[in-house]
């Protein structure tokens, strides 16, 4: 799998009140790490990594999103160079998932089955949503909720009757 490092200018982007950083990453660098999908997974300044997604940048390149969060923590701001290692995301989900979610995946082959017809990005943010609970306790209730919700409209996701399932069955983050 190859690995590509380069460095970059950390840029910020406005829009509509909504403040994004991002670096860019050219078309040749990107081709190398890239695989069938764009996902890939980054390391930032040697101290940093996290899954992300190539995007198109809409003049032959492309960007990678950097959290606000990720530049506190490596105190960065707009301008500042950042050195990037990027190398392809061959996991299975294209980010992280908990060993909570994974078990009851295997457990209930009802839910699994609704869970894996979802495309791959809705799949991403149901992860997200579990691994965002730091208990495995919690972890396991999220992703019980998640599972039952899915079985019950048949996997027609829609995240405002998703957050209803959690309220009704009063979790709490």
């Amino acid at each position: 799998m190859a690995e590509i490092e380069f460095k970059a200018i950390l840029s910020n982007f406005y829009d509509s009140g909504v403040y994004w950083g991002y670096v860019n990453v050219p078309l040749e660098l990107a081709a190398k790490v890239r695989g069938k999908e764009r996902r890939v997974v980054c390391s930032l300044s040697e101290s940093i990594e996290f899954h992300c997604a190539l995007m198109h940048n809409g003049k032959g390149g492309f960007f990678i999103n950097i959290k606000k969060e990720f530049q506190k923590k490596l105190a960065v701001s707009d301008g500042d160079e950042l050195t990037i290692k990027l190398r392809e995301d061959a996991s299975k989900y294209g980010f992280p998932v908990s060993e909570a979610f994974l078990e009851l995946l295997y457990q209930d082959p009802d839910g699994d089955a609704v869970f894996h017809r979802l495309t791959k990005g809705k799949q991403r943010s149901l992860i997200h949503l579990v691994n965002k609970v730091k208990s495995e306790q919690l972890q396991l209730e999220k992703a019980h909720v998640i599972l039952d919700y899915l079985k019950s409209v048949n996997g027609k996701l829609d995240y405002k009757e998703l957050n209803m399932a959690f309220k009704n069955n009063r979790f709490r983050k």
